[in-house]
């Protein structure tokens, strides 16, 4: 099992990453100190008082030249005024300050969470399950927030109370001092073993959290599937497995916390009951006065019984350090495919393509590619057919830097893609997949994703080049229309319709066409075999394709076998070659063999 850090190394690393906030937190702890100290003064006010009625003229006023008993009265009570006033006063400016900053940091983890996320490899998405990205940058960044929200503050002011209280009691009386700090250490040991124990508790908690959210959004994702297949029972089951799992892990960490509240009160007990005895035995036997006396009791429970909320401060401190973990273990995850610095203006690109020697092996060993060697030609159209499994799509993935090359190079105009700036690189190219994924939004905003900047005129321009426009006018809202989650209002078809338009408004040099009628009927497939035939002239087409009859017409055509070009030629050549390609277009035609 990887060794879990601890929370002090979190915290530093929190503090290091929050150090633009730094103003803001020397800010807020401030307050809390001044809000603390003014907190305290009352229960000293009080001690005053009682001082004036039993003393009255040999009070400890009266030693400042304030000797009559009424004015010395008087003036307690404007100072208790002013106390109230200014403990109230850094109280607002206390919360105001903290839950800024809390608003302010989990605002900035989550989008620098996110935005790394957005940089790292397509192959660590395809290890990492989406409830558990979503447990982290929400569920994760507000258990830091309600931290930040209270515990902060609450730490703070505990650490006042020690020293304030206990420069006052040592003042007062060293005696009565050391015996009601005596617990304090009692009460420290036990938070720091209290932490001890409920680290790893609460790693397993937050681990929990992210399993019980992968269930719950594959489950939400696939609905249709369950009920398709009426096992509701069964997800029902196996999301209450998963949801036991995660009150088992929270049930450890609460049986720790409960057990150190009760350890906490007795070690308080101790502290008031020696300062109420043997303080009231030192005012009997005329070595402290009622008013001291009055003080030192009165800060007593001051000074301790805010102590029983130390552990679940700490609870909330483990829960959030747990949190943050996570949230920074993402952060530090690191970028494989490094952006070129090199720009591309998109109006300067040509659509060479070459493929120069290119071999590809996933992580765990698999080779997918094998010494691929292509040469494309600006504005030519090529097609890549091959089984299930053979590595077109991966090729197309290299072109787009989601894979790296394991050897050999990809160039565009003869420039090492490597070398490009992302970005740039990107732009350059427009992607219709097999799985359409359009955004919650409507037709219009789904089309003019990649032009944001786009008008109606060009947004219903690039649906009449996809043939999209007519459904979409039929749409109750026309371009209007919400398509629902991933387009889960538009059928099969439309979606694709719809992605093939939103190519086109993007009006790249290069496009790539990964399996785009796989999953479509024959009108809509002959529906975007027409719209190819515009939208592919005047620039670079790859099409991957699996059935043979939308790549008829392409310029030329790779057969890709286990990971190797076993084949290449036009429609026509590749079927007098009678190789692997005539064989399966004689499957998908119909034909048999005599």
């Amino acid at each position: 099992m990887t060794d879990i850090p601890s929370s002090a190394s979190v915290l530093r690393q929190l503090l290091h990453y929050a150090r633009g906030h730094r103003k803001q937190i020397r800010l807020a702890s401030l307050c809390s100190v001044l809000n603390k100290i003014f907190d305290v003064m009352p229960e000293i006010l009080i001690g005053m008082a009682i001082d004036v009625i039993v003393r009255q003229k040999q009070s400890f006023l009266a030693d400042y030249g304030l000797v009559d008993p009424l004015r010395q009265m008087l003036f307690l009570g404007v100072i208790t005024v002013a106390v109230w006033g200014l403990e109230s006063l850094f109280q607002f400016f206390l919360q105001i300050l903290w839950r800024n900053l809390s608003q302010n940091l989990q605002h900035d983890l989550r989008l620098d969470a996110y935005g790394h996320m957005q940089d790292l490899d397509m192959a660590w998405f395809e290890d990492t399950s989406t409830g558990k990205l979503v447990a982290i940058l929400n569920d994760d960044v507000n258990q830091l927030e309600r931290f930040l929200d209270g515990g902060a503050n609450a730490l703070i002011q505990v650490a006042t109370s020690i020293i304030v209280v206990g420069a006052v009691f040592f003042y007062i009386s060293p005696q009565i001092a050391l015996m009601a700090f005596t617990p304090i250490p009692v009460i420290i040991l036990g938070a720091f073993w209290f932490q001890r124990r409920a680290q790893p508790l609460y790693a397993t908690v937050r681990e929990k959290v992210g399993l019980l959210a992968t269930r719950l959004a594959n489950n939400i994702a696939g609905i249709a599937t369950i009920k398709s297949f009426t096992r509701e029972k069964y997800e029902l089951e196996q999301l209450e497995r998963e949801s036991e799992a995660y009150v088992a892990a929270n049930r450890s960490a609460i049986r720790i916390s409960s057990a150190f509240i009760p350890v906490i009160r007795m070690a308080i007990l101790a502290g008031f009951v020696a300062t109420l005895v043997y303080g009231g035995k030192l005012t009997l036997d005329g070595q402290l006065n009622a008013g001291a006396y009055s003080v030192l009791v009165f800060l007593t429970q001051r000074l301790l019984w805010p102590l029983t909320r130390l552990a679940e401060t700490v609870d909330l401190f483990e829960r959030a350090m747990a949190s943050t973990r996570r949230i920074l273990n993402l952060i530090e995850v690191p970028v494989h495919t490094r952006s070129g610095s090199m720009a591309l203006p998109i109006d300067k690109v040509q659509g060479e393509l070459v493929f120069k020697d290119v071999s590809f092996t996933y992580s765990n060993g698999t080779e997918v590619l094998h010494e691929i060697n292509l040469h494309i030609a600006p504005g030519e159209t090529i097609a890549v057919v091959g089984q299930t499994g053979s590595g077109k799509s991966t090729l197309m993935k290299l072109l787009l830097r989601f894979y790296s090359p394991t050897h050999g190079s990809v160039k565009l105009d003869g420039i090492d893609i490597k070398d490009l700036q992302i970005s740039d690189l990107r732009a350059a190219f427009g992607l219709v997949s097999q799985d359409v994924f359009l955004f919650h939004g409507s037709v219009a905003e789904n089309i003019a994703y990649g032009r944001a900047d786009a008008g109606m005129a060009e947004i219903e321009a690039a649906a009449r080049a996809a043939e999209a426009h007519d459904f979409i006018q039929q749409l109750p809202q026309g371009y209007e229309t919400i398509v629902g989650e991933r387009g889960q209002k538009l059928s099969g078809g439309q979606r694709q319709r719809v992605s093939i338009a939103r190519a086109v408004l993007k009006d790249p040099p290069v496009l790539i066409l990964d399996e785009a009628t796989s999953a479509v009927d024959n009108e809509t497939e002959a529906a975007i075999q027409r719209s190819m035939q515009v939208i592919t002239r005047g620039r670079t087409t790859l099409v991957v394709a699996h059935r043979l009859s939308t790549i008829v017409n392409a310029d030329r055509i790779y057969v890709l076998d286990e990971g190797r070009i076993t084949e290449q030629g036009s429609h026509t050549e590749l079927l007098a070659g009678d190789g692997i390609y005539a064989a399966l277009w004689r499957v998908q035609a119909g034909i048999v063999n005599s």
